[in-house]
């Protein structure tokens, strides 16, 4: 990622990077002509990620790392924005499956699970700030797990009804500085074709991210 292409591109700064919705949604804003900050927890995928993205002409920077990590995720995120100089987009992906029903999963795998899916969108956010402008937006890959849970993986309707509601708290926080926040609720199963292909839920995060101020919601709903 060049300094200055950097500062002359806006940046996107895609959490929890991988092959699936983030992957689409780091292509879908390099077309669209941003540079792209990738954070992930595998190298490999990283860089085929990051190669993939330059040849689009996007400048790209990557750091392999565990948001749950609180000072190693600050570090990357404050990293990326010293380089650049700007964060216009902060998109918020990882949660944790784990197949558990209630009387099975264990009170300390459910915080583990909280931790990356809800707590790491705080330690993202309030490292990203300093380097937010107004116009900044801040998405996040919501699903409707969080109003429809599945009974067999109880943490992560947990992790997507909170990620939801903290992002509620997050837009009123930043909406008087010009930074809106909002959370993308998927109403369907991914798939390799169809509606909720990767790249169709990505057109949905774009869509939702170029919204006006005027129009703007903390939840739109995606349903294909």
């Amino acid at each position: 990622m060049s300094e200055s292409s950097g500062r002359a591109r806006p940046v996107i700064l895609v959490v929890g990077a991988g092959p699936g919705v983030s992957a689409s949604v780091a292509r879908r804003f390099a077309d669209e002509g941003h540079d792209v900050a990738l954070l992930g927890q595998d190298q490999q995928v990283l860089d085929q990620l990051a190669a993939d993205l330059g040849a689009r002409g996007a400048n790209v920077g990557h750091a392999c790392v565990d948001v749950t990590d609180e000072q190693a995720a600050r570090d990357a995120v404050r990293r990326f924005g010293e380089h650049t100089g700007r964060i216009d987009v902060l998109h918020f992906n990882p949660s944790a499956f784990r197949e558990k029903d209630p009387l099975t999963l264990s009170v300390a795998e459910l915080l583990e699970d909280v931790a990356l899916g809800v707590g790491a969108l705080l330690t993202v956010v309030q490292a990203a700030r300093p380097y937010m402008s107004a116009g900044g937006r801040i998405s996040v890959t919501g699903s409707m797990a969080a109003d429809q849970p599945w009974e067999r993986a109880a943490s992560l309707g947990v992790q997507k009804a909170g990620v939801r509601n903290l992002v509620h708290s997050i837009d009123k926080t930043l909406a008087g500085d010009g930074i809106r926040a909002v959370s993308v609720t998927v109403r369907g199963s991914l798939a390799r074709e169809g509606a909720f292909t990767p790249d169709r839920v990505a057109d949905a995060i774009w869509e939702a991210v170029a919204t006006d101020d005027a129009d703007w919601r903390s939840e739109v709903p995606y349903a294909g």
